[in-house]
């Protein structure tokens, strides 16, 4: 019997991860997620936790800027995000968006 190998690949959150590593898609991503999750309001939590790993991953991530992000999981855990997606629907409802961008580096 020949020796067979088993294709392997990578999983697609590790995929997402490393795809969020850059500043441009990590903007993108949590653009499109305030647009279209509003529905689902757990979205936004995820996404900005897969942006903070990223980040992580990449030693870009200050202590401060984790005790920020465990701050606001823990008001979006609590709100379920409705005062974020009403906030986007009321502007939207305006005729304007809200746009999330790369800050230039400095």
């Amino acid at each position: 019997m020949k020796n067979l190998k088993t294709p392997t690949s990578d999983s697609y959150h590790d995929y997402l991860i490393e795809s969020l590593k850059n500043r441009e898609e990590a903007a993108g991503y949590i653009e499109v997620v305030l647009e279209e999750g509003g529905d689902q309001p757990v979205l936004l939590r995820k996404a900005i936790r897969n942006v903070v790993e990223a980040w992580e991953k990449s030693d870009r991530l200050s202590e401060s800027t984790k005790q920020l992000h465990e701050k606001l999981d823990r008001i979006l855990t609590e709100s379920n995000a409705t005062e974020i997606y009403t906030f986007i629907e009321l502007i939207n409802s305006l005729g304007f968006q809200v746009t999330i961008s790369a800050k230039e580096t400095e």
